[in-house]
């Protein structure tokens, strides 16, 4: 179940799984539950017709009223399903006309009707929405289902959710895994994230913690911060890969830059026991005081902090100020 949880909340969650050593005094972060999917929503890159096609090539330079007379153009004569897309993509953005959903969504319908993979997707955003169409989440599914056959990634991640939530389509977890793994094979990280959610738990599949790892490393890989927390904690506990402490101290630290506070607090672990990096208590003061001013308590490293002396306390929440704009968020 929790794995479930965990795909339908994968946007939108920080999820850290429990470990041992220094990585498990302080109790994982809890995961955002949630019994809706969040989809993918990232609009389709535009199309990419031949190379030097004009109309392509005005809109990567910003040439937006000339990519769409050069696609519409092409869209009227040869029925270009890719031209099509493309014209979507202006009115859905206003890039230099005057935004129209509804047309985008009817542009978008005639490249999705002869087949165009991001046009199916592009559409299926717009009925999961409604923008620009009556919101209807079976024809989102409906239009996710053709772009995922067609190969296409966020529309595998999505429908993937959509069997997981089972309210549009029956419930159906073999499904699931399928369309994650099918996203997952193409290198989306968030697919990635949830099919070794899957792999840690049984569900759906073989219970198999380094298959789980496997894929979290791969996600991480692509720069996923839940991923790369979970996969750093596994590093550091040799659980399901080769134990690696400082191999886990950089990832916690990437982590931890992007303002992950369970990374944050791991770190501030590390620099205080000196496992995986040298130690530094102020470096790991200031990194605590990050994590706690984002909710993640820590008795121990309260107590580490108030063994520090009044110069290195002050030069700690120093550098934190300095990694949040200057002001320390207030303690609660």
């Amino acid at each position: 179940m929790k794995a479930l949880m965990r795909a339908g909340a994968i946007l939108i969650s920080v999820a850290c799984v429990a470990a041992s050593g220094v990585a498990q005094e302080q109790p994982a972060a809890k995961r955002v539950k949630s019994n809706k999917p969040a989809p993918t929503t990232t609009l389709p890159a535009a199309p990419a017709p031949s190379t030097g096609d004009i109309a392509y090539g005005a809109y990567q330079r910003g040439l937006y009223l000339t990519a769409l007379a050069e696609a519409t153009k092409r869209a009227e004569a040869t029925q270009d399903p890719k031209s099509m897309t493309l014209i979507a993509e202006i009115y859905l953005n206003g890039n230099g006309v005057k935004q129209d959903e509804k047309k985008a969504a009817e542009w978008y319908r005639l490249a999705a009707d002869r087949g165009d993979r991001e046009a199916q997707f592009g559409l299926g955003l717009l009925y999961l929405t409604g923008r620009g169409v009556a919101r209807d989440r079976a024809e989102a599914a409906r239009h996710f289902q053709a772009a995922a056959e067609g190969g296409y990634a966020p529309a595998a991640y999505n429908l993937a959710l959509f069997y997981v939530e089972g309210q549009v389509v029956p419930k159906d977890i073999a499904a699931a895994v399928k369309w994650f793994r099918a996203a997952a094979d193409q290198d989306l990280a968030d697919a990635q994230y949830a099919l070794a959610g899957l792999y840690q738990e049984g569900t759906g599949v073989a219970k198999s913690q380094e298959e789980a790892v496997r894929w979290l490393g791969r996600a991480a890989a692509l720069g996923q911060i839940p991923a790369m927390v979970e996969y750093a904690i596994a590093l550091f506990n040799g659980n399901g890969v080769a134990k690696d402490e400082a191999g886990a101290a950089r990832l916690f630290r990437r982590a931890a830059l992007a303002g992950n506070a369970v990374a944050q607090n791991r770190l501030a672990r590390i620099l205080f026991t000196g496992r995986g990096l040298p130690v530094d208590p102020v470096e790991g003061a200031a990194w605590h005081l990050l994590a706690r001013a984002q909710g993640v308590a820590d008795p121990l490293l309260d107590e580490f902090l108030a063994k520090l002396s009044k110069d290195d306390q002050a030069a700690a929440e120093k550098r934190a100020a300095a990694r949040v704009g200057g002001k320390l968020p207030p303690h609660t």
